[in-house]
């Protein structure tokens, strides 16, 4: 089997090359690889002591992190090397400050898997939720470098717990030991054999909760937002903003609203604003209206309704003004985006019906902090409720607060573990 696979991973990766001439994302998946190894030859030397640490993306990185910082704080003196399989992960987190060095994964040839792992010679290894490359886990293994799975999740539709599932069962057998979120990814890792498992919860709990320490200050938010009630729109798609500028047309003119696409293409952005009636400021605009405001009194950002954010990287300390948050992505697939951002400031959370995959959102409807609509009429119902009722907005709120205070803690529990 494992011959199959590698034979795969060839085909793929000359499939990949002849993508790469068509897409955008493609070539920067097959160019950024081809800088791994002198990158690595560069900055880790015989002599460094290394941790690395595996995401596939942005949101497995953003899972991690309170675990890699806690790792940087209690080991100094060890380099941190962290992993991206896709371009949406590491282009955007390339220069994070944490890590040492930040690479693109070659892809999983044993080839590859001995000169990655000759170069960083680590001497704890994590992944992170999930992702399963059979030869990296396999070249860890003859080694004898301790692996470990964070904030790790399974569910039964897994190739794990079928019955042709032997080859990617043999792969969990590299691992030390699994940290799950759940009660269920632990039974269910039980059920083919591995009692190398603690329930340690979701990192993010831990990484959202750290947050509120942090200074999450925006001047031009202060100036736009002006004490009224304000609404966060976060990583919308096209389906979410169908509905929300519908209700954004017909809203009271002292409602603002802050809207985050997940999509920031100038067209997208553009075809956003033009459908939005009320007076709308993109961010890419703010600095030259700040200019004339110091020309003409008369101009200012609190004049306008909608606020556009036609960048990344600000969302979490916008959803720190917000009174009520949308978050987008529950019309599609996968579903939902990460909720647990505005929830930590303790903010009502209204979310679309594709929700069913995600833990913390399916527990925060339940128990009625987050609210999630099916179409027009349900969205314009749960935030007029939430706009008109300062109770229900502060119930709702503090149920979200109360639920990501109660299940922080899973850094320390696996810190207990690996230290």
């Amino acid at each position: 089997m494992l011959f199959i696979y590698n034979l795969v991973v060839l085909f793929a990766a000359q499939i990949l090359k002849l993508l790469a001439i068509f897409s955008p994302k493609m070539k920067l998946f097959v160019e950024g690889r081809k800088s791994v190894f002198p990158t690595l030859k560069d900055k880790i030397h015989p002599e460094d002591k290394v941790f690395w640490f595996h995401a596939a993306s942005l949101g497995e990185y953003e899972q991690g992190l309170p675990v890699i910082e806690k790792v940087k704080e209690q080991f100094p003196h060890h380099k941190i090397v962290v992993t991206f399989f896709s371009p949406s992960g590491y282009e955007v987190r390339k220069n994070n400050a944490i890590a040492d060095v930040t690479v693109y994964l070659p892809l999983d040839s044993k080839a590859n898997a001995k000169q990655f792992l000759d170069l960083i010679h680590p001497e704890k290894v994590f992944f992170i939720k999930y992702e399963f490359w059979p030869n990296y886990l396999n070249e860890l293994k003859q080694r004898t470098i301790s692996t470990y799975l964070i904030s790790g999740i399974f569910r039964e539709k897994q190739v794990f717990f079928k019955w042709y599932g032997g080859f990617y069962r043999n792969a969990l057998k590299t691992f030390d030991y699994f940290f799950v979120q759940n009660e269920k990814s632990k039974i269910l890792l039980q059920s083919i054999g591995f009692t190398n498992v603690k329930v340690s919860g979701d990192t993010r709990f831990d990484r959202v909760v750290a947050i509120l320490e942090k200074d999450n200050t925006l001047d031009f938010i202060e100036q736009f937002k002006n004490n009224q009630t304000t609404i966060v729109i976060g990583s919308s798609w096209p389906k979410d903003e169908e509905l929300l500028v519908n209700f954004i047309n017909q809203a009271a003119d002292n409602v603002k609203f802050i809207i985050a696409p997940h999509n920031i293409k100038s067209e997208q952005i553009q075809n956003l604003q033009q459908s939005i009636t009320k007076k709308a400021v993109l961010y890419s605009e703010k600095d030259e209206i700040l200019k004339q405001v110091q020309n003409d009194k008369s101009i200012s950002l609190d004049t306008y309704n909608v606020f556009i954010i036609d960048t990344i990287g600000i969302l979490t300390k916008i959803y720190s003004y917000a009174d009520i948050a949308y978050v987008g992505g529950g019309f599609g697939n996968p579903g939902v985006h990460n909720i647990l951002e505005p929830a930590t400031f303790g903010i009502p959370i209204v979310i679309g019906s594709n929700y069913s995959h995600f833990a913390e959102a399916t527990a925060l409807v339940g128990l009625e902090g987050c609210i999630s609509i099916k179409n027009q009429t349900e969205l314009n119902e749960a935030l007029s409720l939430l706009l008109q009722n300062e109770d229900e907005r502060y119930e709702k709120g503090h149920i979200c607060s109360t639920f990501v205070q109660m299940n922080k803690g899973a850094t320390n529990s696996i810190l207990k573990y690996i230290s």
